[in-house]
């Protein structure tokens, strides 16, 4: 969704900073100014800068690359960022922005050891993000989850707007799948509640959102399909997509999940609709964050169980029409790392 209200803001000829998370391959992806990416020097310049503060405060790799960014937008001069929550919002580093408006897509029970594993705790979590005079957009379709929203925005004074569920954005579209159709919904909503000398026209919006390119979802190239989905949800989604498009067979799938997640749901999902699945790890993963392909081999005998990313990858690709790499941001980004045709960060 972020991407996206970016893509028309740039369209509208505004000087936009668009900051993500995670990144897939370089850091630096999370911090782009008029679509350049900050510069190796300028990273260097401001962790040293802002090294004793960071140092003194104990602040995580998170929080130290949202001040880089901050820091890196202001710098660069852009009129406007559209700034990414990285986990929750109320507690998050990005949440000490005054922000002009901000919104929540949807609520899935994701990062459940931080967060708690109700959705309800993470919905209000999630309305952290809420601000007095401010827009609050919810495009949440569950009726009790917009509801714990709603009341969270009322007790922060912020001016709820809700997208209707079963509103989908209709206009051309440069993101696979009928979720995409959803969040560019949502993302709508949200430029059309920024201040008016901020606020591109319906023509922006249009060509932003049909320029849209996010790397890692469902990106395809060639007989590989990439795709970041890494919790329950986001593989549902990439099923659907699959189902939808009907990339050629025989369809494998290479696959690295985190221990925190529900790689159980997420690998029954996929098996609906490849023919083989590969189990691996992607060495960028924190070992602490790493599953155990024990269980795996257990739970799904026909599924391959490789702990070696190299070999897990050559072996993935033989005999395959259709490739799809998925489970986390890490798997993805060690492939794109290691493929033809993904050159790096420029």
């Amino acid at each position: 969704m972020a991407l996206l209200v970016y893509r028309a803001l740039r369209a509208f000829g505004m000087r936009a900073a668009l900051y993500t998370s995670p990144h897939l391959v370089d850091a630096r992806e999370r911090m782009v100014v008029e679509d350049r990416p900050i510069t190796p020097e300028a990273f260097a310049q401001w962790t040293e800068v802002l090294q004793e503060g960071v140092e003194a405060t104990e602040a995580s790799f998170f929080e130290a690359t949202t001040a880089i960014a901050f820091a890196d937008f202001a710098a660069r001069g852009a009129d406007v960022a559209v700034v990414e929550v990285g986990l929750g919002g109320r507690l998050d580093s990005t949440n000490v922005l005054a922000p002009l408006v901000s919104a929540v897509t949807h609520v899935t029970l994701d990062h459940a050891d931080f967060l708690g594993d109700s959705l309800s705790g993470i919905a209000a979590e999630k309305a952290g993000i809420a601000k007095p005079d401010t827009p609050f957009v919810v495009g949440e379709t569950d009726p009790a989850l917009c509801d714990v929203l709603a009341q969270h925005a009322a007790a922060a004074a912020a001016r709820l707007v809700i997208v209707p569920p079963g509103m989908l954005y209709e206009g051309p579209l440069g993101l696979t799948g009928a979720h995409q159709r959803r969040n560019a919904a949502v993302a709508q909503a949200v430029v059309h509640e920024l201040p008016r000398a901020l606020r591109p026209d319906d023509e922006s919006v249009r060509r932003g959102f049909a320029a849209a390119h996010l790397p890692g979802r469902f990106e395809r190239r060639g007989k590989w399909i990439l795709d970041v989905a890494h919790n329950p949800a986001g593989t549902a989604a990439l099923a659907a997509t699959v189902r939808e498009l009907a990339p050629p067979k025989p369809r494998h799938a290479l696959v690295g999940i985190m221990r925190d997640k529900d790689w159980a749901a997420m690998l029954a999902q996929l098996e609906e609709v490849v023919d083989a699945v590969w189990a691996t790890i992607p060495p960028t993963a924190p070992a602490e964050r790493c599953w155990d392909l024990e269980p795996v081999r257990e739970r799904f005998p026909n599924v391959a169980a490789e702990p070696d990313f190299d070999r897990a990858l050559a072996e993935v690709q033989r005999g395959a029409e259709t490739v799809v790499v998925a489970g986390s941001f890490h798997t993805v980004g060690d492939a794109m790392a290691r493929l033809p045709g993904f050159p790096p960060l420029g």
